[in-house]
């Protein structure tokens, strides 16, 4: 009779040690096919904080109002802008984290992608108003108020209503709402600017019922084509004496 030698059980921090390695060994010779990609390093990568309120081409949010038009305005006036929300000089907390910690050149490489971008405007919702508050809200865009010493929006901002290079924005295409918000943000301080105060007096001049009216008329107008901003060489008359620095004399 032939007796057999005993087996002998590995022990059990072999075995664990075994299945690990052939496990690992099958994982790295399976594709990983749902391993993410790498991260593009482009500019519009890098914009993903801007265009997830602004749009894909900072064409604006559906309401314009959360995220406006950031699309073909004045390169010079989108990075001032982002220069006063990184200074608190413009209030709006979710902007001021956004910029917090980029640097000049951040900013005006943000600024220039954005001030080339040429997507189509789309009409926005506008509450209904009466036909005597679109009247009132046309003649103080077109005319301004001289009884209260309200420049009309057109002797700023331009005939066409589109802005001029290198600072001044177009008013067109703009919602209801955001109008109307920035003007009273102009009243209030929560937002601001350097030098002259020229849309703090302006907005401080107004009624509130003449911040209904012109918004409601602005953001009813259909922009004509091509909305970029004119060249500064277009302007064919000064902006108001009274908006320029130290002449004034108007504490808003």
């Amino acid at each position: 009779m032939t007796i057999s030698a005993p087996r002998r059980s590995l022990p059990r921090a072999v075995v664990v040690l075994l299945a690990f390695c052939l496990c690992t060994a099958a994982l790295a010779a399976t594709p990983q096919s749902d391993a993410a990609p790498p991260v593009p390093d482009t500019l519009q990568q890098r914009v993903v904080a801007c265009t997830s309120c602004h749009g894909s081409q900072g064409e604006g949010s559906p309401d314009s109002l959360g995220g406006p038009r950031l699309a073909g305005k004045p390169a010079g006036y989108l990075l001032q802008q982002l220069a006063y929300f990184q200074s608190g000089q413009r209030q709006h907390a979710p902007m001021e984290y956004v910029v917090r910690q980029l640097s000049p050149a951040y900013l005006r490489q943000i600024a220039e992608y954005f001030a080339k971008q040429d997507v189509p405007y789309r009409k926005l919702a506008v509450p209904a108003v009466s036909e005597e508050i679109m009247r009132r809200g046309e003649e103080l865009v077109l005319h301004g108020d001289p009884s209260r010493a309200v420049p009309a929006c057109d002797s700023c901002h331009g005939a066409r209503l589109t802005g001029f290079e290198p600072m001044m924005p177009g008013v067109l295409g703009l919602s209801y709402g955001y109008i109307s918000q920035q003007l009273v943000s102009w009243r209030t301080h929560t937002r601001a600017a350097e030098g002259p105060y020229c849309m703090g007096v302006v907005a401080n001049r107004m009624r509130e019922s003449d911040i209904n009216a012109v918004s409601a008329w602005l953001a009813n107008q259909t922009p004509p084509v091509g909305m970029h901003p004119q060249p500064a060489s277009a302007r064919t008359e000064p902006l108001p004496g009274w908006c320029v620095m130290g002449s004034s004399g108007v504490t808003p």
